[in-house]
């Protein structure tokens, strides 16, 4: 069982259980009932917005409230709405159809939220793909999902161009923010392509844009809504489709937590204040992640938060942003929560409005929650387990609960259940260690195209996470080690397989190893080890640039060990990367 600080008297009045049962009784804020979904009882959160469409009329309701800020920019709730409306209409005109896929390629921008709403209100499901790929990575994820319309910025546009003969159902493209000048000459009298800005004009017009009202689509909150993809073990990534009633079960759960940690501590849950201050996140992370899309978007148009978008990551910028906007909010991996509490100069900016430091998506270690707690004392710690396949969000752990157990990821929401899986498809009991199983109603029910896959992976509406793990007494979740053979950077998973396969693609390699370099901010970075053919030589520069050709930047191993000798093997013959990490330790 995990060690964790003796608990003071004052806390926690309430157990967790008891806080649960109070917050989703009959007439309470989070009552929960049961449905039957795809034949499996699914505890389900009754008040939620059913589908996506009714998620969007809450947050077109918040009018005038800022919605994004992005750079110079402003975009307010009604201008975001008026903007995705008249997107929808256009894809319709375009032959869109309910069911059909479109996809959405782009840096975080004010366009991203409204080509994601566009294409739902249009009845399709709605594919980002990750704005990090490179133009054949793209490829694979325009064919894989057969997307009949494309809605990019102007570097994913350059990426893909070369492409687009091989995703055959790809019939338009929609370019957001193409410069004036630039090599985009090829694209002007090209039909099939088209400005985004010929549909809804800058950002700054939105405002301006007629009222329309939204397409009569009848959408189900258990139909497929969108498709995003995670990396699998082949190297090839798998298309997670969820619903519309995985999306708003997460969008809401972000309330969740901090009405449970009142009621630990014995304070009353208040009500609902409209002429509260707004709340606003610092988004340092994708909106084509889960993380980014269904719990920060979503999240902030169930509340009407502010959503305060960066160019790129920049620590100073980030501080100078949650000073200038009052982030309530900030984080989203470990490494950016170390970035800002170490920065030489964080003393110079005014962070007194942060209320949550949280992140997820990577191991952080207990000392990140003390740093935090000491630097900025007013502010609740957090993090969550979940993954792509659960819709982001399946464990919350905040404030004093993740004090006292700072090695946790934290208890399931209501609306999910945890078990420890002994391989099998036995249950474990408490505080042993075997494969972390799921299921509730933000776990998407597949893998696009890949039955097989999906077989194996979903079984009886439980999901092999691939993650070891352990639960105690109060249900806590412990991530002990991963199955799969991935590592992950700063919140970035990388699959071994994938990296190792670009190694091997070199002339000069004959054997390939990729493992974890223990890193204190990004938890973890990739390192290589190869040995070359007789008679060939390949240094690490060049193999590095070898991978990056052929891989997004953050997959290239930082350091490539050139070995002279074979890669140790067991007597089956698998690679034994626990000696491997001794080199780099050395």
């Amino acid at each position: 069982m995990s060690q964790h600080p003796q608990q003071t008297a004052a806390w926690p009045v309430m157990s967790l259980a008891e806080a649960h049962a109070r917050l989703t009784a009959p007439g309470a804020p989070f009552e929960t009932e049961t449905r039957v979904i795809r034949g499996i009882p699914t505890t389900v959160w009754k008040n939620a917005p059913p589908t996506l469409r009714d998620l969007f009329l809450v947050a077109a309701a918040w009018g005038e409230k800022t919605f994004v800020v992005y750079e110079e920019e402003r975009v307010s709730y009604r201008a975001f709405a008026l903007a995705a409306t008249a997107l929808a209409h256009q894809l319709i005109q375009d032959g869109v159809r309910k069911g059909d896929r479109v996809a959405v390629a782009m840096r975080n921008l004010p366009e991203w939220p409204v080509a994601f709403f566009g294409a739902l209100l249009a009845g399709a499901i709605v594919t980002p793909l990750n704005a990090w790929w490179t133009g054949a990575e793209l490829e694979y994820g325009l064919a894989d999902s057969g997307s009949r319309i494309a809605i990019v910025d102007s570097e994913r546009l350059g990426r893909i161009l070369e492409h687009l003969p091989a995703c055959p159902a790809l019939e338009r493209v929609y370019v957001s923010r193409l410069p004036e000048s630039g090599d985009f000459s090829q694209v002007a009298g090209d039909a099939h392509i088209a400005t985004l800005e010929s549909v809804i004009g800058p950002s700054s017009a939105w405002n301006g844009l007629p009222s329309q009202s939204l397409p009569a689509i009848p959408l189900d909150p258990d139909e497929d809504a969108t498709i995003f993809y995670t990396s699998g073990t082949t190297g090839k990534p798998k298309g997670a489709v969820g619903s519309h009633r995985n999306a708003t079960s997460v969008a809401v759960a972000a309330q969740f937590s901090p009405l449970r940690n009142l009621m630990r501590r014995g304070e009353p849950v208040p009500e609902p204040d409209p002429n509260a201050p707004q709340k606003a996140a610092l988004l340092a992370v994708p909106f084509f992640h889960v993380t980014g899309c269904m719990s920060v978007l979503n999240g902030a148009l169930a509340t009407g938060g502010k959503i305060v978008l960066l160019h790129r990551w920049d620590t100073l910028q980030a501080m100078a942003l949650i000073e200038r906007e009052r982030c309530t909010a900030a984080g989203g991996v470990p490494t950016i929560a170390w970035q800002i509490i170490e920065h030489p100069r964080r003393g110079d900016f005014d962070l007194s409005s942060l209320e949550n430091v949280n992140y997820g998506g990577a191991p952080a270690s207990p000392e990140l929650v003390r740093r935090i707690k000491e630097v900025f004392p007013h502010a609740a710690p957090g993090i969550g387990w979940g993954m792509t396949e659960t819709s982001a969000t399946f464990t919350s752990h905040s404030a004093e609960e993740y004090v006292f157990r700072p090695d946790s990821s934290g208890p399931a929401l209501p609306i999910g259940e945890m078990k420890i899986d002994d391989g099998f498809g036995r249950a474990l009991p408490v505080g042993e260690t075997g494969e972390l199983m799921v299921r509730g109603a933000n776990v998407v029910h597949g893998y696009w195209n890949k039955a097989e896959a999906t077989a194996k992976t979903f079984v009886d509406g439980w999901l092999h996470t691939g993650d070891i793990a352990r639960l105690d007494a109060d249900g806590f979740l412990y991530i002990v080690d991963r199955m799969k053979d991935m590592l992950i950077r700063g919140g970035e998973n990388i699959y071994c397989i994938e990296v190792e396969s670009a190694l091997y693609a070199h002339p000069a390699v004959m054997d390939a190893a990729l493992v974890g370099i223990p890193h204190r901010t990004l938890g973890e970075e990739p390192g290589a080890v190869v040995s070359l053919k007789p008679g060939m030589q390949a240094t690490e520069p060049e193999l590095q640039d070898f991978v990056r050709q052929q891989l997004a930047a953050f997959k290239v191993p930082v350091r490539i060990i050139v070995s002279g000798e074979m890669l140790p093997r067991n007597p089956n013959g698998k690679i034994l990367k626990s000696n491997l990490r001794k080199l780099f330790e050395a």
